[in-house]
């Protein structure tokens, strides 16, 4: 009995690391994708449409592993939570890494289109806020740490407000003529990427919360207070999802 409590805290734990090791390839690819859009690089955006198949089939391959330690091992009580959390962040890390092959084909479809230095600017903003909510999450992951989980609902709501204020901006350039109405529109569902992914990142510290505490989360949750942005404006930052 002991030879197999072993085997399956070694085979959970290969399972964590590879986890671990996606959502951060995640992590590495979202500046990638913005310099991607924002550079006009059709082969960078190539490489990382590509690479997406083999996210793809990681995920698959983790996903099969977590099935057969449910299958061989029968895990109960924390340990079933532990690895029915880890089934659930797999899909979103997969789901992410598809946001962001998304991002590269938007930016082959509006290349050569020029963007207005404030439109260039809240997409980097964008990118930091959903680098920063991935780093989060890995982090919260990797060392068990319920507070670090517990504030990634604020970090999204900032990236959130960063989507509405993108969103203006959009409709801003559009009406002075600088953007044309196709543009708008790959712009508006880039932001829409950038936003999910920050979603995503905010699951995946529920999940982690979940496993740590039994916590579940409350998807009926009151309207997020306003967001104060660095031009002085403020907007009310919609849930996750």
């Amino acid at each position: 009995m002991a030879e197999l409590r072993k085997a399956y805290h070694g085979e959970l734990e290969q399972a964590r690391s590879e986890l671990a090791r996606l959502a951060a390839l995640v992590v590495e690819l979202v500046p990638r994708a913005t310099a991607v859009l924002l550079d006009g690089d059709l082969e960078g955006a190539e490489y990382i449409i590509r690479g997406d198949a083999e996210i793809d089939q990681r995920c698959v391959d983790l996903e099969e592993q977590c099935l057969k330690i449910l299958a061989l091992q029968a895990p109960v009580a924390t340990e079933l939570r532990q690895v029915v959390a880890l089934m659930k962040m797999i899909a979103e890390v997969e789901r992410s890494a598809d946001l962001i092959a998304n991002i590269c084909k938007a930016a082959r479809r509006i290349y050569g289109h020029e963007l207005d230095p404030k439109l260039r600017g809240i997409i980097n903003r964008m990118s930091e806020q959903a680098q920063a909510l991935y780093t989060a999450a890995i982090e919260a992951f990797v060392e068990h740490d319920d507070a670090m989980a517990a504030a990634l609902d604020d970090m999204d709501a900032y990236l959130d407000a960063l989507q509405k204020q993108f969103i203006q901006a959009i409709f801003e350039s559009h009406a002075a003529g600088r953007i044309d109405l196709q543009v708008a529109v790959q712009l508006a569902v880039v932001a829409r990427f950038y936003e999910r992914i920050g979603d995503h990142a905010v699951n995946i510290a529920e999940r982690v919360r979940f496993v740590i505490t039994g916590w579940m989360p409350d998807h009926k949750k009151a309207p997020r207070p306003q967001v104060e942005l660095n031009d002085g404006t403020a907007t009310q930052a919609s849930g996750g999802s």
